[in-house]
């Protein structure tokens, strides 16, 4: 499977958490069942492949950890989503949203761009262009204010005084 298909996925069990308020390991738990899954797979090409072991660690810590951090999360979307209050904002792009932001501050081994843009073209396939347009911005946003006013320049660089 496709690290763009295990983030799919995690991004859709991540909205069915948040919308339903259950625990993120059971939710998991039961998607991945032999029965359930299987019923997936006959509905949609996305699940044509079980998730190796890899992927399964990945969609659970990123489930739970979106869950975890959601109130963070969604500060920060509201901080750099300006004149926009979350309860505004698409089910489907927060949910893109929180986990690219999740993605960036807590699992370093994944290239920041590659959440970024993974984000902005898997949400091409859930909502029009404005509303791509508008999670780009929000991204690239908190991408500007958060991370790379905290990155160290490299060494030999001179800070700008």
């Amino acid at each position: 499977m496709k690290r763009s298909a295990a983030r799919e996925i995690s991004i859709q069990l991540g909205f069915a958490v948040a919308s339903s308020g259950q625990d993120p390991a059971e939710a998991v738990e039961a998607f991945f069942e032999p029965e359930h899954y299987a019923a997936m797979q006959a509905e949609d090409e996305l699940y044509a492949e079980k998730p190796s072991k890899k992927d399964l660690t990945f969609i659970t810590s990123s489930v739970a950890g979106v869950t975890e951090h959601r109130s963070e999360l969604d500060e920060l979307i509201g901080k750099y989503a300006q004149g926009w209050r979350t309860e505004r904002i698409s089910r489907s792009a927060l949910a893109v949203m929180r986990q690219a932001m999740y993605e960036i501050l807590y699992m370093p081994d994944i290239p920041d761009a590659a959440s970024l843009d993974e984000a902005v073209e898997l949400l091409k396939g859930y909502e029009d262009p404005d509303v791509v347009a508008f999670v780009n911005g929000v991204l690239g946003g908190f991408y500007r204010g958060e991370i790379e006013k905290t990155e160290l320049p490299a060494a030999g660089e001179v800070p700008d005084a």
